[in-house]
């Protein structure tokens, strides 16, 4: 995978030495993007979350956040949307490297999504 900076996108220091393609594309590709996606990804979750019929403000902070990663795990439409809103800025070189390593880079952003929705719990 070659390096390759896109001008839009934050830079974020991450440690060198990723051992696998998926870990490199991580931190080189995902990263960046969802940084720059924060406030649209976060008002995408503010938008879906009353839909779910959930009094999310009610809840405890432990509770939310479990309802928050059980929300993108199992509701399709609302992870397809969050995946969908990240896939749109891949680059076609990127797009070639996803498309090789799907499973493991999809897991990796769902993983993501999951985290930079829970740091904003509570604001």
């Amino acid at each position: 995978m070659t390096e390759r900076t896109t001008p839009s996108r934050p830079i974020i220091d991450t440690e060198p030495g990723a051992v696998s393609i998926a870990e490199q594309f991580q931190n080189q590709t995902l990263r960046p993007i969802l940084k720059m996606l924060d406030n649209s990804l976060r008002t995408c979750w503010i938008h879906h979350w009353p839909k779910r019929k959930v009094r999310f403000d009610r809840l405890s902070k432990p509770d939310k956040l479990t309802q928050l990663e059980r929300a993108v795990r199992e509701d399709t439409q609302l992870r397809l949307t969050l995946v969908g809103m990240v896939l749109g800025h891949f680059t076609p070189e990127e797009w070639s490297t996803f498309t090789a390593e799907e499973p493991e880079i999809t897991r990796r952003m769902l993983a993501l999504l999951i985290q930079r929705l829970q740091s904003h719990v509570n604001e």
